[in-house]
């Protein structure tokens, strides 16, 4: 997906941050999201958890739209027009509807429910997606996340994979990235990560065995959730510090909760992220700028019916590296 605000900001992500609302004794903090608009008059709107000044980085996740559940008939869907990627991989989960993927590689694909779609951009690739005519409610999320500076070139690729889902004590977890619940995906990743959506049955608990030296989120979708005794609700996301080895989740309401889970070894690299590229310097973005707007290294798509998105103008100032918050 890509980010398509007029006026996209330049954000350094790494490290800890200002801002979070804290519960010390089990070092869970609370953000919330903001609303984001897709551009247009029946603009989608997604809610946004990352990157934000409280946190800009879970792990090497660095970026986190969630939407929906939508009424096509009211928004208009997604119609998302060819547009570049660098330095990342995105990361596709539908939770209903049905998305249309078409990539300069030449993949053309679905996203559907409870599938993972995953495309690397490394030093350049162009996408586009469109929700489909069969789709009538459409909502998930859409992540992405950072390559480190020694792989931030790799190849282009798409992966597809359809987790199996495993059931443990009124709990139902598909496991897209990484491994949870005795459960690993063989999709590939470029640093330690976890990516799993977990429904709890009404007031169901789970205590799940994780990595301590991971740092993790909890997006919650639908419900009210307990995280190691936090309350996170609706659209907010809980993090968790690294440190811990176990994480429960409690459904605190009388319907199913949804959630997903995301998590990785802390990331120390600086990046610069603005529009859809992340680099390592303001000359890194500036050329991937200038090469999509001249046609050059992200390659075409085919079978898009319109043209492709224009990159927004930089900004007037200097894009530069921040330093690393503690």
């Amino acid at each position: 997906m890509s980010k398509a605000e007029t006026k996209p900001v330049e954000m350094r992500c790494g490290g800890p941050a200002d801002g979070e609302r804290a519960t010390e004794a089990v070092r869970v903090d609370v953000l919330t999201s903001r609303d984001v608009p897709l551009g247009g008059p029946r603009a989608m709107t997604v809610r946004r958890t990352l990157p934000q000044r409280a946190r800009t980085l879970i792990g090497a996740w660095c970026f986190a739209d969630h939407y929906g559940p939508d009424d096509v008939s009211v928004t208009g869907g997604m119609d998302v027009a060819p547009h570049p990627h660098t330095g990342l991989q995105t990361v596709s989960w539908l939770f209903s509807g049905e998305i249309e993927h078409r990539d300069s590689l030449g993949s053309h694909a679905f996203v559907r429910p409870g599938e993972l779609n995953l495309m690397t951009g490394g030093h350049g690739i162009s996408h586009s997606e469109v929700s489909t005519p069969r789709t009538t409610v459409l909502h998930g999320v859409q992540l992405w996340v950072a390559l480190p500076e020694a792989l931030r070139d790799a190849d282009r690729d798409f992966q597809h994979h359809a987790p199996e889902p495993v059931r443990a004590d009124g709990a139902e977890i598909r496991v897209f990235l990484g491994s949870l619940a005795g459960h690993t995906s063989p999709v590939r990743t470029f640093t330690p990560l976890l990516g799993a959506e977990i429904v709890l049955q009404p007031r169901a608990a789970l205590t799940l065995a994780v990595d301590p030296g991971f740092e993790h989120g909890l997006l919650v979708d639908q419900g009210k959730v307990r995280l190691s005794g936090t309350l996170v609700g609706r659209a907010e996301l809980g993090y968790a510090h690294p440190g811990a080895d176990a994480l429960t989740l409690a459904n605190e309401s009388d319907d199913i909760a949804r959630t997903v889970l995301l998590g990785g070894t802390p990331f120390e690299e600086e990046i610069v992220m603005w529009w859809n590229f992340i680099g390592r310097s303001a000359e890194d973005i500036v050329q991937a700028r200038q090469d999509w707007m001249e046609g050059r290294r992200f390659g075409e798509v085919q079978g898009y019916d319109g043209a492709p998105l224009p990159a927004p103008e930089l900004p007037t100032v200097p894009l530069k590296p921040r330093g690393k918050r503690r």
